[in-house]
């Protein structure tokens, strides 16, 4: 054979080793995904049973505490890329390992003090937006045990992104599935009085959610003290030690993520809202397309977490043809996958829309006709979100997180938002105008985060990492 053939062979071996090693990093943290997004739906099931004002007060309340989650998830994200470089920069690395687990657990600490002491005043919080003072005085009732459920949460997810980083993600799927059961148990137990229980409603709710996020954090704690593979890194060996370096390392990359995270989650919080000023036919719609979205969303963002996992080992390994397979892979698992599912809301979309509504119901068909509508504009910004998701996965894991921060903010706020307002309103397009605008923010987004792994790569600057970041 000659040397041609046999460097083609070799570079088509390595991309195989590596969708095959994406793959396998990525189907556990998926199903984690998802099993966070069923955690959740039982939680608005249970509650919906207790009568329309509680499931208002109870999704008044988690949307307030969603807002901390997502900024804390964003901050502890930043264990990720940092523990894969260092194990790049040197495969068997334990004390740095050590050093950025135990600093991601002490930024939620840092993180969940604050919100705490400002969700004590979920009262007044939703006094001032103006909400009913009924379900004020619900959702605070929830809130008051619902809270204390942060800090425990933001712990598992530290962890989580250590196990994933030294991968072994099949450790968070088990912490997860065992929080569902708990949490179904006795939220069900809780909120119903059942088994000998007291009915506590929606204060039940808020327990059995703190029992959940606690165990999650508890099994993941157990493995890290107790698995042979874990066990080396020592986790909680000298916790009350600091290291501020570390600590400020963290959150210099865990802040940007966090505040793009924000302007993300945040838009799409201001088109319910948008969706409420049309109509309840546009709300309905709007909340049925966008579930389903978000459901096939967690695929591309598991295949985002997962690559950036590759793509960080790679660079602290300064390997510049590992980086380069480790990001196009995951990209193109992630369009491939988002590809499949625009095509079924395009082709069959009340297929999809049948889980939430009967369609034979005459009752229903305007809000069927326009969730069809609202499918066909999310077929389109499915292929776009899944770029950006996994894309900015790939400039995390060379922990290039500012100028994607930058790009979401023009994105989504700079572009999308106003875009959606105008075309909805003034322009008269309604609840399509707002999805197109969507669409559009995440088309830019995809863009420019794209553009710039491109622009990195043709000038050579994706590896290796710079030594004074791996000290």
């Amino acid at each position: 054979m000659s040397d041609l053939a046999l460097a083609t062979a070799f570079r088509r071996r390595a991309w195989l080793d590596e969708v095959r090693a994406t793959l396998a990093l990525s189907w556990p943290i998926i199903l984690t995904n998802l099993l966070q997004i069923a955690l959740t739906t039982t939680d608005v099931l249970m509650m919906g049973r207790l009568g329309p004002e509680a499931l208002a007060a109870g999704v008044l309340g988690a949307t307030l505490l969603f807002f901390f989650v997502i900024f804390g998830i964003g901050v502890v994200s930043a264990v990720a890329p940092m523990v894969a470089r260092e194990r790049g920069v040197k495969s068997y690395a334990v004390r740095e390992v050590r050093r950025t687990v135990r600093q991601g657990l002490w930024a939620a600490i840092a993180i969940a003090v604050p919100v705490w002491v400002i969700l004590w005043f979920a009262g007044p919080i939703y006094h001032l937006l103006g909400q009913e003072p009924d379900v004020s005085a619900h959702a605070a009732r929830y809130m008051a045990t619902l809270q204390w459920s942060y800090l425990p949460f933001v712990g598992y997810i530290t962890l989580r992104n250590f196990v994933a980083a030294v991968e072994k993600p099949i450790w968070g799927l088990w912490a997860g599935l065992i929080g569902f059961v708990v949490n179904a148990f006795f939220a069900w137990c809780l909120i119903f009085g059942e088994l000998g229980f007291p009915r506590l409603e929606l204060y039940g709710a808020g327990i059995a959610t703190t029992f959940s996020s606690t165990t999650m954090f508890g099994v993941l704690a157990a493995v890290a003290i107790f698995d042979r593979r874990f066990r080396r890194y020592y986790i909680f060996g000298r916790f009350w030690r600091p290291d501020w370096p570390r600590f400020r390392q963290l959150w210099a990359l865990g802040l940007p993520i966090a505040t793009t995270l924000v302007f993300e989650v945040s838009i799409f919080n201001a088109a319910v809202i948008l969706m409420g000023l049309i109509g309840k036919t546009a709300l309905a719609a709007h909340s049925i397309a966008i579930q389903i979205a978000s459901v096939a969303f967690m695929v591309p963002l598991g295949f985002g977490q997962a690559v950036t996992v590759r793509v960080g080992r790679a660079y602290g390994a300064g390997d510049r043809d590992g980086i380069r397979r480790a990001g196009w892979t995951a990209y193109a698992l992630g369009v491939g996958f988002m590809a499949l599912t625009a095509s079924l809301m395009l082709f069959a979309p009340h297929l999809l829309i049948a889980a939430f509504l009967d369609p034979a119901r005459p009752a229903n068909l305007p809000v069927v006709e326009l969730a069809v509508t609202l499918l066909a504009v999310a077929a389109i910004f499915q292929l776009v979100d899944g770029a950006q998701a996994v894309a900015s996965g790939m400039l995390r894991g060379l922990h290039d997180t500012r100028v994607p921060m930058l790009f979401a903010g023009l994105g989504y706020w700079g572009i999308g938002f106003p875009l959606g307002a105008v075309l909805a309103f003034p322009l008269g397009f309604g609840a399509a105008g707002i999805w197109t605008g969507l669409a559009t923010g995440l088309a830019v987004v995809a863009v420019l985060m794209t553009g710039r792994w491109v622009l990195r790569e043709r000038l050579d600057l994706i590896g290796p990492a710079p030594a004074r970041e791996i000290r």
